[in-house]
Parts: structure tokens; C-alpha cells; sequence
């Protein structure tokens, strides 16, 4: 009985070991290449597509931004408010203008954003700078703080008709 017992905790501890794994397999891509997709593709697509869920993969729990009016808010916050509210522009293009990833798991993630829309003034588009930090747990790269500021309007290029 005694040796029953033992085979049945070895292969339940086996068994343990071997789930932990599942769904957190390595990413082999550089961490360059991550947080390029995560700021550049992901961040972009989870407000615009109000992928509420996308995003809270990609903040910690323990995320603040401070917007560009200084307002703090919450992981929690932000995603009640992208939840509730519709995008209201027709893009969002962000170029990385600064990427260091550190010895000790963390990253900042800074550049410009650039967002295109259409109200009922008509075109609009406006500019605005965002740093990101970043940390690296468990292989997976999460925003831990976000800033924004500097928004600007400017002239929107008119739509070329090439019919």
C-alpha cells in the first residue's frame, strides 16, 4: 500500500510538472522584437478594436498611466473606459523613437503616435508622445506605467481620389 501511495504523488507531481508548462511556452523572438509588436501592432489594434481582453494581457495589475491632461488611472480604470467608449478614429499609427530593454527585465518603450479620423468637423489628425515601462515576467513582456502628453492637432493630408 505503502508503495501505491508513493508511485501515485510521483505521478501526480509529474503530472504537475508537465501542465505548468502548457501555454507558456518561450517566445524565440528577441525582446526587441516583442515589445516592437506589443507597442506597434497589439497596443494599437486593443484600443481601436476595443479588445478589452487583449489588453489586459498587455498591462500589469499593477499599470498607472498619467494621460495628457496629468489625470492618473488604473489597469482597472482603463479598461472600464475602453469597455464603454468606441475609438472614434479611423487609425493609430505609433513609430518607436526610443526601445532599451535592461539587464534586469525591464524595458521603456518610447515614440510617437499618430491618430486619423473623421468627425462631423470633418478630417482630423493629431500627434502625441507616450512613454511606456515595461517589465518581463514569467516571458511574457506586460506595461507596468504609461505617460502621454504633448497632443497636437495638424493638418491631415487630403485623401488622394484615384479613380
Amino acid at each position: 500500500m505503502n508503495r501505491k501511495w508513493q508511485m501515485a504523488v510521483l505521478t501526480s507531481l509529474a503530472m504537475l510538472i508537465l501542465l505548468s508548462g502548457v501555454g507558456f511556452a518561450e517566445d524565440d523572438r528577441s525582446d526587441e522584437e516583442q515589445l516592437r509588436e506589443i507597442k506597434e501592432v497589439l497596443w494599437p489594434r486593443a484600443y481601436a478594436e476595443q479588445e478589452v481582453d487583449l489588453l489586459d494581457t498587455l498591462l500589469a495589475e499593477e499599470f498607472q498611466m498619467i494621460d495628457a491632461e496629468g489625470k492618473w488611472t488604473t489597469k482597472a480604470e482603463e479598461m472600464a473606459w475602453v469597455r464603454a467608449h468606441g475609438t472614434g478614429y479611423d487609425s493609430l499609427v505609433f513609430e518607436i523613437k526610443r526601445l532599451d530593454v535592461f539587464e534586469n527585465g525591464s524595458a521603456i518603450v518610447a515614440g510617437q503616435g499618430v491618430v486619423r479620423g473623421t468627425s462631423d468637423k470633418g478630417a482630423y489628425a493629431l500627434r502625441y508622445q507616450s512613454t511606456n515601462v515595461m517589465i518581463k515576467r514569467d516571458g511574457r513582456w506586460q506595461a507596468v506605467a504609461s505617460h502621454v502628453s504633448g497632443v497636437e492637432p495638424f493638418e491631415p493630408e487630403p485623401k488622394l481620389d484615384l479613380r
